[in-house]
C-alpha cells in the first residue's frame, strides 16, 4: 500500500520535515524510506535526504506491506489502570472487546498487541485515555517537546478560595521542582477545572493535597484538540486519522 498526497503548501518544504508534520512517519523514518528509494515525486524517485517538495508536486511513499500502528480512544472507568499492572490491578487494556466497540474496527487489538497509554490515568481518575502502538504520534503527545495540554474536571472536598485557586495556578513545587503555570476554573462550589501542560505523577491530587483540598473525582475530558464527547464510559473506538493529524498539527 502506498501513501500519496499533493503538497499544497506556500513554500519548498523539507520531504522529511513534511511527513513528519502529515503524520506519516517520523523525520528519521522518511530519511530511511528515502535511502531505500521508496519516495517519489511526480514519479521521479527521491535519493536526496534533504530534498524539498514544492508546491503543487505530489509524492508518493511506498510502505513495505506492514499494517498501520493501532491507536484508540477509551472512555476510561475507575478501578483499571492505564499503565503496566501489578498484582491484582486490571489494565485498561482489557476492556479493548467487540462489546465495547463503538463503531467500526478494521483490525481488532489481541494478547500480542502492545498498546502504550499517551498520557497515563491512575486507577482512581476517569475519562479520556489514548492507547497506541503508533510511536510517532506518542512522541507528540508525551514526548519532553510535547506543546499538547490535557484538560480535567475534578470534584473536591475542602474550602475553596481565592488563595488556594491563586497557589494551584502557579507557585507549588512538587519533588523538589517547580510547577508550570496551571489554568485553572471553579465552575461550581467544589468542582474545578484544570487545563495542565506536563503530567507528574498522581500531579492533581497532590496539587490538591498541598492546599488543603482532597480530590474525591478526577475526569480527564480532553488532549488537546481530542474532546472525549460522548463517548460513553468503558466503552472505546478507532482513533480516525484525522485525529491523529490534529494531534501531530498540536505538538
Amino acid at each position: 500500500m502506498a501513501w500519496t498526497k499533493t503538497y499544497l503548501g506556500g513554500e519548498p518544504i523539507r520531504v522529511n520535515k513534511w511527513l513528519a508534520q502529515e503524520g506519516v512517519c517520523s523525520r528519521r523514518e522518511a530519511e530511511a524510506a528515502i535511502a531505500a528509494r521508496h519516495v517519489a515525486i511526480d514519479g521521479a524517485r527521491v535519493d536526496d535526504p534533504g530534498r524539498k517538495i514544492e508546491p503543487g508536486q505530489t509524492l508518493v511513499l511506498e510502505r513495505d506491506g506492514a499494517p498501520a500502528p493501532m491507536s484508540f480512544v477509551l472512555n476510561k472507568p475507575v478501578g483499571y489502570v492505564s499503565a503496566q499492572p501489578e498484582g491484582a490491578q486490571v489494565p485498561a487494556a482489557r476492556l479493548l472487546t467487540r462489546a465495547n466497540l463503538v463503531g467500526a474496527c478494521g483490525r481488532m487489538p489481541n494478547a500480542r498487541t502492545s498498546l502504550a497509554p499517551l498520557g497515563r490515568l491512575d486507577q482512581d481518575s476517569r475519562g479520556l485515555l489514548i492507547l497506541s502502538e503508533d510511536g510517532v504520534l506518542a512522541k507528540a503527545v508525551i514526548g519532553a517537546d510535547s506543546s499538547i495540554d490535557k484538560e480535567y474536571l475534578v470534584r473536591v472536598e475542602g474550602a475553596v478560595n481565592a488563595e488556594k485557586l491563586a497557589r494551584l495556578r502557579q507557585g507549588l513545587m512538587l519533588d523538589g521542582k517547580a510547577l508550570k503555570p496551571a489554568k485553572i476554573a471553579r465552575l461550581a462550589a467544589q468542582v474545578l477545572r484544570f487545563v495542565l501542560n506536563e503530567g507528574r505523577k498522581r500531579q492533581i491530587r497532590r496539587m490538591c493535597e498541598l492546599v488543603g483540598l482532597k480530590v474525591i473525582d478526577l475526569q480527564r475530558v480532553r488532549i488537546g484538540p481530542l474532546a472525549l464527547g460522548e463517548l460513553p464510559e468503558g466503552k472505546w473506538r478507532v482513533l480516525t486519522a484525522d485525529e491523529r493529524t490534529l494531534l501531530l498539527q498540536r505538538a
